[in-house]
C-alpha cells in the first residue's frame, strides 16, 4: 500500500481550528497548539455559560418582583404562595415585566395574592 502523509486533510484541519480562534490573544490564534486548547475551552464556558445565563435571569426576575412587592407592603413568598392559592399562573418573567411596565395591574395581582395567602393562614389557626 502507498504511503499517506495527509498533507492536504492535516492543512485543512489547522485552518478550521485557526478559524475558530481567529481574534484571539496572543499565539492563541496563530499556533495551532494553543488555539486548539483555547477554542476547547471557550466551547466549554459557552456551554457552561448557556446554562448561567438562564439562572441569573431568573434571579433578576424575582429581585425585581420582590422590589416590586415590598413597595406594596408584601412579602416575595407570600406574594407566590398568594398567586398559586388564587390560580393565577403567570411566570417570574411576566410577573416582573407586569411590575415595571403595568404597576396598577401588579397591583391588583398582589392585592389578590396577599388576599388569598392571609385567608390560608386564618384556615390554618
Amino acid at each position: 500500500m502507498p504511503r499517506v502523509r495527509k498533507g492536504a486533510a492535516r492543512t485543512q484541519a489547522r485552518n478550521r481550528i485557526l478559524r475558530l480562534a481567529r481574534g484571539y490573544y496572543g499565539s492563541g490564534h496563530t499556533s495551532k497548539y494553543k488555539a486548539d486548547y483555547a477554542v476547547i475551552r471557550a466551547g466549554v464556558y459557552a456551554f457552561r455559560d448557556r446554562r448561567r445565563i438562564k439562572r441569573d435571569m431568573r434571579r433578576l426576575w424575582i429581585t425585581r418582583i420582590t422590589a416590586a412587592c415590598r413597595m406594596r407592603g408584601a412579602r416575595y413568598s407570600q406574594f407566590i404562595s398568594g398567586l398559586k392559592m388564587s390560580g393565577i399562573t403567570l411566570n417570574r418573567k411576566m410577573l416582573s415585566q407586569i411590575a415595571i411596565e403595568d404597576p396598577k395591574v401588579f397591583d391588583q395581582l398582589c392585592q389578590m395574592a396577599v388576599k388569598a395567602s392571609r385567608a390560608t393562614v386564618a384556615k390554618a389557626a
